[in-house]
C-alpha cells in the first residue's frame, strides 16, 4: 500500500482489527504472559505487583481496561511520562511473537494507520480526525523498524 492509503481500524471483528489491543493475542514480557496488549498496558499503570497480577488475570480486555480506569488504585507517578513507551513495549512483543501479525503489519506498506473511534483522542483519532492517534502512530513506527530488520 502506499503513503496516501488510509487504514482505519478499532473493533477486533472488523478488517485489521489485529491491531486492536483487544485482540487475543497473548505477548510475554520479563517471563509474564499476558493475554492481551490490553491487560499489560493497563497493568502497568500501577507500581504494585498485586495490582498488576489481577489486572493480569482480568476475565477479558475490557474488564483489563476498566480495572486500569479506576482511580482507587494508586497510578504510578510517571505514567504520562513513560505510557508512550509501554505501549511500544507491548506493541513490539506482539508483532515480533506473532509471525502473521508481523506480516499483517508490514503488508500495510506505508500505509497511514488510525485507529478510528469517538472513544479516545489520545491513543485514537477522537472519530473526527482530530486524536493524537498515537495508537496508529506507535504501529507506523514499529512497522518501518520490523521493515528495516
Amino acid at each position: 500500500m502506499t503513503a496516501d492509503s488510509v487504514i482505519k481500524f478499532y473493533r477486533v471483528g472488523d478488517p485489521y482489527g489485529e491491531f486492536s489491543n483487544f485482540a487475543p493475542y497473548p505477548i510475554t514480557i520479563d517471563g509474564v504472559v499476558w493475554p492481551t496488549t490490553e491487560h499489560y498496558f493497563q497493568a502497568m499503570k500501577f507500581k504494585d505487583r498485586a495490582h498488576q497480577g489481577e489486572i493480569r488475570r482480568a476475565n477479558g480486555p475490557m474488564l483489563a481496561a476498566r480495572m486500569g480506569r479506576d482511580r482507587k488504585r494508586p497510578l504510578r507517578r510517571d505514567w504520562e511520562s513513560v505510557k508512550d513507551q509501554v505501549m511500544y513495549r507491548a506493541l513490539q512483543a506482539k508483532f515480533t511473537q506473532h509471525e502473521e501479525l508481523r506480516a499483517l503489519l508490514l503488508s500495510t506498506g506505508e500505509a497511514k494507520l488510525i485507529e478510528h473511534t469517538r472513544n479516545d483522542r489520545y491513543w485514537a483519532d477522537g472519530g473526527d480526525g482530530r486524536g493524537k492517534n498515537r495508537l496508529g502512530v506507535l504501529l507506523m513506527r514499529l512497522r518501518a523498524e520490523l521493515a528495516g530488520s
